[in-house]
């Protein structure tokens, strides 16, 4: 893990963050404390999801594309 000040990450921000997607864990400091941490995200597996997941599940209703009645749209814009 990297100690970084603010100003330092101000001045070259795309290169810690080419660090971090390099698998580097920076810590951001302030007067010397710590307040942030930057890490690479987990990366999840290879795997897709298999198509069809939740077939059957869910049913897409006739109506769904049709316009929404004059109350609800009301509603949503606070009337």
């Amino acid at each position: 893990m990297n100690w970084i000040s603010v100003d330092e990450i101000k001045r070259d921000l795309l290169g810690y963050l080419q660090r971090v997607e390099a698998g580097e864990t920076l810590v951001i400091i302030r007067g010397g404390k710590p307040i942030a941490e930057i890490k690479p995200t987990v990366k999840a597996p290879g795997l897709s999801r298999p198509f069809g997941l939740c077939a059957g599940e869910f049913i897409v209703p006739d109506d769904f594309d049709e316009p929404l009645p004059d109350n609800i749209i009301s509603e949503f814009e606070g009337k």
